[in-house]
């Protein structure tokens, strides 16, 4: 049997339930970040914010992205609520980024396939590429979602520019802070949450890259289990350690690229 097949007898749907404990971390995991972000941001540290902002960035991502699989073990309006007040915090619509994410698990590094556009480009041009990324995420929505998806995008739009409006009208310093530290990130996204995982996995798609190594995936909050996300995708991010130990377990000469 190749991996292809090998994976397929690999258990997991046992992973796809999260306890009590577990649907509260996945559901605040990134609220801690933020907190503490605010807080140096506050008192104008923003030098000590910087760290903070970039942790609960990525936080918040691991939060909308097990939304965008139904994997935050709440229902559809909570999982909505988390994506809707994410999309305002981040400074894009969550609802554009989840279009786009399903269409590249479904044609993953296709001429269909939106999001993974970077993965074929170099590091530099990935990174140079950001703004047309965050740009180009919104109008194929806009252009190929349902009505559904164009409604929740433009409300989602609409609330980040309110936001965004107020911040700068009242000169509140803390927020217009976050705002920028947010964007930044967004800027970054097609190189960290694209290029990173995906380059040089041409060949096979869904064998994405992965990471192994105990401190690094915990600094890194378990994102860059993505070959083992792709196989599995209903999977919530804070069992993919457990699937990954799975994965090694069954398949110890699997070729497993790593992110960095």
């Amino acid at each position: 049997m190749n991996p292809t097949e090998l994976i397929k007898e690999i258990p997991w749907k046992d992973l796809k339930s999260l306890s009590v404990k577990e649907m509260l971390i996945e559901n605040n995991i990134s609220l801690p970040w933020l907190f503490i972000s605010l807080f140096f941001a506050y008192h104008g540290y923003y030098w000590a914010a910087a760290p903070f902002s970039g942790i609960y960035f990525l936080t918040a991502l691991r939060q909308v992205h097990n939304g965008f699989h139904n994997a935050l073990g709440t229902g559809k309006f909570l999982t909505w609520l988390s994506m809707y007040l994410n999309s305002i915090l981040m400074m894009i619509s969550i609802h554009a980024v989840k279009f786009n994410h399903l269409r590249h698990h479904k044609y993953c590094l296709a001429e269909e396939d939106y999001e993974g556009k970077p993965a074929s480009m170099t590091w530099y041009k990935a990174i140079l590429y950001g703004p047309e990324h965050l740009l180009m995420i919104h109008w194929i929505t806009y252009k190929k979602g349902n009505k559904n998806y164009r409604k929740n995008m433009f409300f989602q739009l609409f609330s980040v520019f309110i936001f965004a409006g107020m911040a700068f009208y009242f000169q509140l310093n803390i927020f217009i802070y976050h705002i920028l530290a947010m964007l930044a990130g967004e800027l970054l996204m097609a190189f960290f949450a694209v290029w990173t995982v995906h380059h040089g996995t041409h060949e096979n798609p869904h064998f994405a890259r992965t990471q192994r190594g105990f401190w690094k995936n915990k600094l890194t909050f378990s994102m860059f289990y993505h070959m083992e996300h792709h196989l599995f995708p209903a999977v919530p991010t804070i069992k993919l350690p457990e699937l990954a130990e799975r994965i090694d377990k069954a398949l110890p000469d699997l070729d497993k690229k790593q992110a960095f």
